[in-house]
């Protein structure tokens, strides 16, 4: 794994998890997590359980022993990290947004097609694809329950860079990050909206607003409540290059609309995934601070008895959750990416192609970017293809 931040902290959970609870067809083996800093490495090894720690990549690239690279790094190294890792012939986790730019998102699905000839596996880390309540909401779709979607809404919802004087962190450099808000939270609205109805957001119209426009570099807590600190020493401020906020309109290839909205300044919001479906026989709903839960409306049960249905994603028939608690025990966040280490190393096995692929996420990719566009010239509608 190269990456121990947040991102390494919840895969380390997840693949130390998955061969405890799942009955895998080959146990994974954590054997070399990877940073630059040879201290704070060594810690997240101790940490999360990882067997060695080393402090360049290109090593473990070289390593034949490892079979498997998961990429939790910023942005703007997935694109070599990948396409060294693929076509060494290792299998890659990817964590989302796949890259930067379409460019290296398509370099990276370029690479990914030339290892699946050889049987080597690609997938892309859209982790909330595997909550319970999610893949219940996806059978419903797909059972034809909702009958044709005509309208889908998702929001996005956070409040951590409300305190105009949060350092600036790599989140907050667009070539660390490729984008703010919209490629951090907004990549996970358009994947699900998509992954749910089945179909592409192939036009969009878009906004994007940056709040505050510099931050007090990262370690520099002086500046709380000024540009000088108490002792009258200046405070080093560097500029946020990303956006803080999107809000964009999509239409997607079977006809419905879509509205999309992610922003870092939600005040008091903390985690606020949120999506609903429209069709015209029912309705769908789920909120990510409630994530055991989707509601269901059923257009088609008598008048007097229709209402949105609370269902507690926990029973044995709905997705993953039979190898965790008794009915009623409640799934966390990071469930979620034992289930991705469990399907990556059962398709892994069975010679399948994982979901979601990296052709997946370049699709979010060019829907980025087309917002990025139609934000930047004010054009109404930008196609992604």
């Amino acid at each position: 794994m190269i990456g121990y931040g947040f991102m390494g902290a919840a895969h380390s959970q997840g693949w130390r998890t998955a061969p405890r609870f799942f009955d895998l067809p080959a146990e994974p083996e954590m054997a070399v997590i990877v940073g630059r800093d040879a201290d704070r490495v060594e810690a997240a090894r101790q940490k999360f359980g990882w067997t060695a720690a080393e402090t360049d990549w290109r090593r473990v690239i070289d390593d034949p022993s490892i079979d498997i690279v998961d990429i939790c790094t910023p942005g703007d190294s997935h694109v070599e990290i990948a396409i060294a890792a693929l076509d060494a012939g290792k299998h890659v986790l990817c964590e989302k947004p796949l890259a930067n730019s379409v460019e290296e998102a398509e370099r990276m699905v370029e690479a990914a097609e030339r290892a699946a000839a050889r049987g080597i596996r690609s997938m892309v880390g859209f982790s909330y694809r595997r909550l319970p309540a999610i893949g219940l909401a996806r059978n419903l779709v797909a059972a034809g329950r909702l009958g044709e979607i005509r309208q889908t809404r998702a929001t996005y919802l956070q409040d951590w860079l409300v305190d105009e004087n949060a350092p600036l962190t790599w989140r907050l450099d667009k070539s660390l990050a490729g984008s703010g808000s919209l490629g951090d939270i907004g990549a996970h609205a358009i994947d699900m909206i998509q992954y749910l109805t089945g179909t592409t957001v192939d036009a969009v119209s878009g906004t994007l607003a940056t709040f505050v426009t510099e931050r007090p570099l990262l370690g520099d807590t002086r500046g709380l409540g000024g540009t000088a600190s108490g002792d009258g020493r200046e405070v080093q401020r560097g500029p946020v290059t990303v956006d803080d906020a999107a809000w964009f309109t999509g239409r997607l290839s079977s006809g419905a609309v879509g509205s999309f909205e992610a922003t870092r300044f939600a005040t008091g919001r903390k985690n606020a995934f949120r999506f609903e479906l429209s069709g015209s026989l029912g309705g769908i709903a789920f909120d990510m601070e409630s994530m055991n839960e989707l509601q269901f409306y059923d257009a088609t049960a008598p008048a007097g008895e229709r209402g949105f249905t609370r269902i507690i994603a926990t029973e044995p028939e709905h997705p993953y959750a039979a190898n965790w608690w008794p009915t009623g025990h409640a799934l966390g966040y990071e469930h979620a990416f034992s289930h991705e280490a469990a399907d990556l190393v059962g398709d892994i096995v069975a010679g399948r192609d994982p979901k979601p692929s990296f052709a997946d996420g370049l699709q979010v990719q060019r829907v980025l970017a087309a917002i990025e566009q139609s934000a930047a010239t004010g054009s109404a509608w930008v196609t992604t293809g």
